[in-house]
């Protein structure tokens, strides 16, 4: 069987309920179709994803199918550790070069260019700088600390000499001044729904503790905003305590799904990272590389 999907140039997830957050996931179709996420058949050129032997079935309903993707239930691969199908513009995914551009407080200080670009935001102390330094294999390009809240502007990083990385600063963090987290709030929203050139958000997620409200929250936020996100959960090779919620990172990660499908009408694209052993690192890659080329042919 071979469904062919036409999607809007973007696929936008809205918000059904924004009061309170669903205590049980919602019903879905009594007949469900399973893909599994099969070996990697990409080229010696590209990243190549590893498929864990032990890698969860997926229905249909719960996987994110890019624009202009056939799907057949035979062929169909999944990027590991996530919810994400490979299409064919799933190319030109490799990192070559990386440099620091410019910081700006305000969007229309930004790189005019025209350049595609892809913002990282999350929590403070979600290992932000540390994802941005393991896509680019350096250690140093963007500055991380233990003392969360460094990042207080608009960072672009312009990879390859034809896309950016953005690195905005995080949220949620209680030490600083309030004035300055009302700032970083009205730029970075700011950002958010007046750059044009925004492909999508990479919406950083701590997967070794069970899901925080202010995640939840700024979820919501970006779905009532129709801004396209992607959720990127972190630190999936921890486990904390049995006083801290004690779950593993996979139950966490299907916690938090479970929490947000009341928000949307389709399921947002997903995947599990970890800067200590890069997994996820090839996926967020691939992933971008198609958003991108798509968002350039269209």
């Amino acid at each position: 069987m071979v469904l062919l999907l036409h999607l809007p140039r973007f696929p936008l997830y809205f918000i059904t309920s924004s009061h309170s957050l669903p205590l049980r996931a919602l019903s879905t179709s009594s007949k469900t179709t399973l893909l599994r996420p099969p070996k990697s058949t990409i080229t010696t050129s590209e990243p190549v994803t590893v498929t864990s032997p032990s890698a969860t079935e997926l229905s249909l309903e719960k996987l994110f199918i890019p624009p202009e993707t056939t799907v057949s239930l035979d062929t169909a691969r999944v990027l590991n550790g996530s919810n994400i199908l490979l299409s064919k513009y799933a190319n030109d995914a490799l990192i070559s070069q990386a440099e620091f551009v410019k910081s700006s407080v305000k969007t229309e200080d930004c790189p005019s260019d025209g350049l595609p670009e892809f913002a990282l935001v999350g929590r403070s102390n979600v290992g932000k700088s540390s994802l941005l330094n393991s896509l680019v294999r350096r250690k140093k390009l963007a500055l991380t600390s233990k003392k969360p809240g460094k990042t207080q502007c608009i960072n672009h990083f312009r990879i390859n000499d034809s896309w950016y990385l953005v690195d905005l600063p995080g949220y949620g963090y209680a030490s600083a001044p309030h004035e300055l987290r009302m700032d970083w709030e009205k730029f970075t929203k700011d950002y958010f729904l007046n750059r044009s050139t925004l492909v999508s958000v990479f919406l950083l997620i701590d997967a070794s503790i069970p899901a925080k409200k202010i995640d939840l929250d700024y979820a919501s936020w970006l779905g009532q905003n129709q801004i396209p996100m992607t959720i990127i959960f972190t630190k999936c090779d921890k486990r904390k305590k049995k006083k801290n919620g004690g779950q593993r990172p996979e139950e966490n990660v299907d916690d938090f799904q479970d929490l947000i499908r009341g928000f949307f009408q389709s399921v947002p694209p997903w995947i599990m990272t970890s800067s200590v052993t890069n997994q996820g690192r090839d996926e967020i890659l691939l992933h971008m590389a198609q958003l991108r080329n798509y968002w350039l042919k269209h």
